[in-house]
């Protein structure tokens, strides 16, 4: 779309677009965006209260697909029978990553802003919310293993902290940096083999 074109709200979310982006939320302007646009700081609040309500408006349905799209697949998994999970664990959770990996491509600079900055905003924890949920899943496949008679050996709770955290900053790297994406494709492919083998070895499976 030509930005000759653009409504005053599609040229504002533009223009903010690129202020976040070179800058981070924490040390944007408001200022230099709208004497990008050519508007008033009042006329600016007949849009948003603030900037941070402007980041929101860019960020804030982006975040909400990711974090929900992941806690589908947890649940989706959870309410699978017991015997069923260990042969299907690896299947949910790589159509997951397929998905939010594509929907990440679809949408790369809001999900760029979710991602590298979003500093001072109520999504700078994302990153941490993604792992608090993975690790309660971690424990309820913990406990479906030891009901089934296959317990796994203990594991230390900070070393499977960094193992998933490193998990989620290996699979955010490949949108951070516009990784082709059929590069990307085969990555996270790649990745999951790696980890899927390595928590079935270190959960004695």
């Amino acid at each position: 779309m030509a930005e000759q074109s653009l409504t005053t709200l599609e040229y504002i979310h533009l223009e903010a677009k690129r202020e976040f982006l070179e800058k981070g939320y924490r040390s944007a302007s408001l200022r230099n965006i709208l004497k990008s646009v050519g508007l008033t700081t009042g006329a600016f609040y007949g849009y948003y209260k603030s900037k941070e309500e402007l980041f929101e408006a860019l960020v804030g349905k982006h975040y909400d697909y990711l974090i929900n799209r992941f806690k589908e697949a947890q649940k989706e998994f959870a309410n699978l029978p017991h015997e069923q999970q260990p042969k299907v664990m690896s299947d949910i959770s790589g159509m997951c990553m397929f998905d939010m990996l594509h929907y990440a491509y679809q949408n790369l600079e809001e999900c760029k802003l979710l991602l590298c900055c979003s500093e001072g905003t109520r999504f700078a924890n994302f990153i941490d919310e993604m792992v608090e949920i993975e690790m309660n899943g971690t424990q309820a496949y913990k406990n479906v293993l030891a009901k089934l008679g296959h317990p796994s050996p203990p594991i230390d709770p900070a070393l499977e902290h960094i193992l998933i955290t490193g998990m989620f900053h290996t699979f955010f790297e490949l949108i951070i940096h516009e990784m082709p994406l059929a590069d990307a494709e085969n990555y996270v492919e790649q990745m999951r083999a790696f980890y899927t083998a390595g928590w079935m070895k270190i959960m004695g499976q």
